[in-house]
């Protein structure tokens, strides 16, 4: 069954370059995931430090596959000290999705 994700992630105001580099590394490195249908990475339009991920993976092997990747592990590394808390990822099933 697909798998949906909503990650939020708020950095510290002076790592903000720091996350969103970091984000866009992920972005590169999970779209080659094999399991990956859809990796997008979004900022706040208000201008406040904020960043969202929009995730779809074919399953759930596939999600535990991206969070026991090289790049997830080094991701999870790096991002602690960088945000205000630890990101809010959401879990979601489809109801009525666009193809």
């Amino acid at each position: 069954m697909t798998v949906y994700l909503f990650a939020s992630i708020t950095p510290k105001p002076e790592h903000v370059a720091d996350v969103e580099a970091l984000m866009l590394d992920m972005v590169v490195q999970t779209r080659k995931e094999p399991g990956n249908v859809r990796y997008d990475l979004l900022r706040r339009a208000d201008g406040a430090p904020g960043f969202y991920l929009y995730e779809i993976y074919l399953d759930e092997a596939a999600v535990q596959a991206h969070r026991e990747s090289a790049h997830f592990v080094a991701y999870r590394a790096k991002i602690g000290a960088w945000v205000t808390e630890p990101p809010e990822v959401k879990i979601l099933t489809g109801v009525d999705v666009a193809g």
